[in-house]
């Protein structure tokens, strides 16, 4: 962590007009009805500037997880923004499926972490863990289609260590105009305190 310009932000020092919508520690239920405890520890990114030049990979910038539109909630679409730590862990994963491919790996707006004020945030969705991603394009491929989407799930299945794929369809559920890979209910607390074990 202390390699990142980002300072580690726990959720009792979000600015109080955020935590209505961040909603750290509050659970959410997923389509099952299970609980599962939204992210209590965050990176704090000042500008989109700082974003683009955050490198979290060797193929991934920030920028690229963290891109909205004016669908998240407005209080989220400045800066600073909180992020939860868990996206240098999906940031890790699309980097093993970026090296298999050996070409870009595009990531979607809103297809990266969004928060659960975000108007595209259902149920529990991972988006609000930082853990899920939408990509849309692989090298000149769009993933737009049954084939490519098929195809590239089956890589990713393969490269990254627990990831889940939603299914190819038009059904709640499943996709069929980008490859949604999801590392789950993934909880980030990393250790920030000096001399801390």
């Amino acid at each position: 962590m202390s390699v990142l310009p980002l300072p580690l932000v726990r959720a009792d020092d979000l600015p109080p007009e955020l935590r209505p919508v961040l909603r750290p520690g509050e659970t959410l239920r997923d389509r099952t009805g299970g609980a599962h405890a939204l992210p209590s520890s965050f990176l704090r990114v000042d500008s989109w500037e700082q974003a683009r030049e955050t490198v979290l990979t060797p193929h991934f910038t920030l920028s690229e997880l963290i891109s909205v539109d004016v669908r998240e909630a407005p209080p989220l679409r400045s800066f600073p923004r909180f992020i939860p730590c868990a996206v240098l862990l999906l940031a890790g994963a699309l980097e093993l499926l970026r090296l298999e491919l050996g070409t870009y790996v595009y990531v979607a707006a809103n297809g990266g972490y969004r928060s659960p004020g975000h108007a595209m945030s259902r149920h529990a969705s991972r988006h609000c863990w930082g853990t899920a991603a939408n990509i849309y394009r692989i090298g000149d491929s769009w993933l737009d289609n049954r084939e490519e989407i098929e195809k590239h799930a089956a890589i990713a299945r393969r490269v990254i260590p627990g990831v889940w794929v939603r299914p190819y369809g038009i059904e709640d559920g499943q996709a069929d105009d980008h490859l949604h890979v999801d590392l789950g209910y993934t909880v980030f607390d990393p250790a920030h305190t000096e001399g801390a074990a």
